[in-house]
């Protein structure tokens, strides 16, 4: 999978989890870009239009959800893929990501193949 020059994007308040995401991300070539936060994240988002948003869903100040919500209402931004990362894998908060345009659910701790997988399911096609 050819997923070099990629621009990813993880928006989560653990910098153990955008590290290791960072560094899973780095070695396949994507260019990556970290937020702490939903406020962040789309300031960010605006700039550089990532490719594909990872988004944690419990976030001080602006949760996953609602940063989720307001990048689907973005006219610009909306058919970017964004995917939920949570530690708790429920129904409800699988149900809840729908609900908001979320299109993939990840459970933390995510590991280098399950992210990568997510990242080559929702890459936009890219003519080689």
């Amino acid at each position: 999978m050819n997923l070099n020059g990629l621009k990813v994007m993880v928006i989560d308040d653990s910098n153990t989890i955008r590290r290791s995401a960072e560094i899973f991300l780095a070695q396949v070539g994507c260019q990556v870009l970290l937020a702490e936060d939903g406020f962040d994240a789309l300031a960010k988002i605006a700039d550089h239009q990532p490719d594909v948003i990872f988004v944690d869903i419990m976030m001080p100040r602006l949760d996953g959800y609602q940063t989720c919500s307001l990048i689907k209402k973005n006219q610009r931004l909306r058919e970017t893929p964004v995917i939920m990362l949570s530690s708790k894998d429920g129904l409800f908060d699988r149900a809840r990501g729908r609900m908001v345009g979320s299109d993939e659910y990840l459970t933390k701790p995510f590991t280098k193949d399950s992210l990568l997988k997510a990242v080559a399911t929702y890459a936009p096609e890219r003519a080689e």
